[in-house]
């Protein structure tokens, strides 16, 4: 039986989309994948409408009717920002032990390289999806995102920086008193931002939370009161659990008719400066709904592995092999270019320091 190749790029883009991707909570509630995100070109369209609430109006029966026009939309062409995170594979690393690996009398280099590679893979497919998880609460934040380029892994490069918006953003809310200080009213302020999806014709169930904001929240006197069944006001139910990694379900609370599923997130990533760093501010506040944006990726272009010509696949994870012959090096690489969108014209409001 012949040995498979596992340095041939269709079997390790098979080999990719195979791999089980890591959970996380922005990617995957608010910015799914659907098939029609995945572009066969270098770059991606994103259209959006703004909602209005407008009425009709009385006609005079002489007139007959009078037309209204047909509500536009803005149409945006972006590339993708290109992510491409490599790993040297040594003849060294063929042949020894690997971390956690059982010792298999007989195995075959190709057998310890298709493990090796697929652990490669797996790791290097998390790394990106950390960097998709940062881009999707950047975006939620500033209603765009800076991606700073490096052209090594010390050396800054250029700056893409995307915005959702021309002129002045309007996706932000500001909090007169903060909640934990006398005076705040963390319902009212909650209330208006919904009211502030609700004008446009959006969707407002999501409270996400930072950490000190979800702390403050549960030492309320007025949730608390609220909360007892038997003030005879039932504003819903607080019911901790963790969800996601890092992220707790809090319950839900009722602002005004707004039921909205509170989210406490912790979640964090390492930085550059091996710092555990928090990807939502721990004082800020955002309300939103599941599945207001959209994680989409544009193609990748490269040559392929005993290939002389150029070949464009398009898909969430393209790798590549590749071998430096003078140096006696041979590298594993997965590129990725994704764009994290709105679907709708700001889709989330969000507060910054909402408490002290």
């Amino acid at each position: 039986m012949p040995e498979l190749n596992f340095f041939d790029n269709y079997l390790l883009q098979a080999i990719t989309e195979e791999i089980v991707p890591e959970t996380s909570f922005f990617r995957d509630r608010y910015f799914p994948t659907e098939e029609g995100d995945i572009f066969a070109a270098d770059k991606v369209l994103t259209e959006y409408q703004k909602g209005d609430r407008k009425m009709a109006c009385f006609v005079a029966q002489r007139v007959g009717d009078i037309p209204v026009e047909r509500k536009g939309y803005a149409i945006h062409e972006y590339q993708p920002a290109y992510i491409a995170p490599s790993r040297l594979l040594t003849i060294d690393d063929l042949c020894k032990r690997g971390f956690g690996e059982a010792i298999f009398p007989g195995s075959t280099t190709a057998e310890r390289a298709a493990r090796l590679q697929l652990r490669d893979l797996t790791d290097l497919d998390r790394r990106i999806r950390r960097l998709e998880e940062w881009m999707a609460v950047q975006t939620m934040i500033n209603n765009g995102c800076t991606m700073q380029e490096y052209v090594d892994a010390n050396t800054v490069g250029e700056q893409n920086v995307v915005l959702f918006y021309d002129g002045t953003s309007h996706h932000t809310y500001t909090v007169g008193t903060k909640w934990d200080a006398n005076g705040g009213d963390f319902f009212g302020d909650v209330r208006a931002m919904c009211n502030m999806l609700a004008r446009r014709g959006l969707p407002a169930a999501d409270l996400v939370l930072g950490t000190a904001v979800a702390d403050a929240i549960l030492e309320l006197q007025k949730v608390r009161d609220l909360l007892d069944k038997n003030s005879g006001i039932i504003i819903g139910e607080v019911n901790q659990n963790i969800a996601y990694p890092g992220v707790t379900r809090m319950g839900v609370l009722n602002f005004g008719g707004f039921r909205l599923t509170l989210w406490a997130v912790s979640e964090s990533y390492e930085d550059n400066n091996n710092t555990d760093t928090p990807y939502f501010p721990a004082k800020s506040a955002m309300v939103t709904a599941p599945g207001c944006g959209h994680m989409m990726y544009g193609q990748i272009t490269q040559i392929n592995f005993g290939s002389t010509d150029f070949t464009s696949v398009a898909a969430a994870r393209v790798p590549k092999f590749i071998v430096d012959q003078d140096k006696d090096i041979r590298k594993l690489r997965l590129g990725s270019r994704p764009l994290a969108a709105p679907k709708n014209y700001c889709p989330w409001i969000y507060a910054a320091n909402a408490v002290n």
